[in-house]
């Protein structure tokens, strides 16, 4: 019997975070079968989908002189300057191919606006505004978050940590989450994720 009010959000599964994608993570793609299975276990599924403008200003691109990875200052605070990736409407956008995606109900995309990026699947970088999850959630009576996908250190953890936040009991299944990286980023978000009082299992 599904819980009805326990739901799996399952973080930005698609092309170009997979190995071959413009922003691959290692191994991205080989959590897909598993997240697949788990989803009959959750009376509500949600996908999140990063979804940008060609000129995002996440982008290394937007920014002459600078490279993939390194860090800028935007309004909202400091910014990682990106590859280009996740473009409105290309396939690197798309989910991956052998992801169940009929199983979804709602699919939230993230990071339309070419000013700010957005990590979290309740928040932009801003960390004010909101992308409506939240108010899907509590319409739905649902309380309780079991969160997979890509990347652990970054939309994986900021939509964890906002999601504990946010007063939902939340859990992180690492094992169907793959990781960047970059600077020690992990481990970072593993202390930040549990200070927050989010479950890692």
């Amino acid at each position: 019997m599904r819980d009805a009010a326990h739901a799996l959000l399952v973080i930005d599964v698609q092309n170009d975070f997979c190995p071959g994608g413009a922003l691959a993570v290692p191994g991205g793609d080989e959590i897909v079968p598993g997240i697949n299975a788990l989803m009959d276990e959750y009376a509500a599924v949600i996908l999140t989908q990063d979804w940008h403008p060609a000129d995002h200003l996440s982008f290394a691109s937007q920014h002459p002189g600078k490279a993939p990875m390194e860090m800028t200052e935007m309004p909202y605070g400091p910014q990682v300057l990106w590859p280009d990736h996740c473009v409105q409407g290309t396939g690197g956008a798309a989910f991956h191919p052998d992801l169940n995606t009929a199983r979804a109900d709602m699919i939230i995309r993230k990071g339309f606006r070419r000013e700010i990026d957005s990590y979290s699947a309740f928040f932009e970088n801003d960390h004010a505004t909101p992308t409506g999850l939240e108010g899907y959630l509590r319409t739905r009576g649902i309380a309780r978050l079991t969160l997979v996908g890509l990347a652990t250190d970054f939309c994986v953890n900021y939509s964890a940590v906002d999601a504990a936040r946010l007063g939902f009991e939340t859990e992180v299944r690492g094992d169907l989450c793959r990781a960047i990286d970059i600077g020690g980023s992990l481990d970072a978000a593993r202390t930040g994720m549990a200070e927050a009082g989010v479950a890692l299992v």
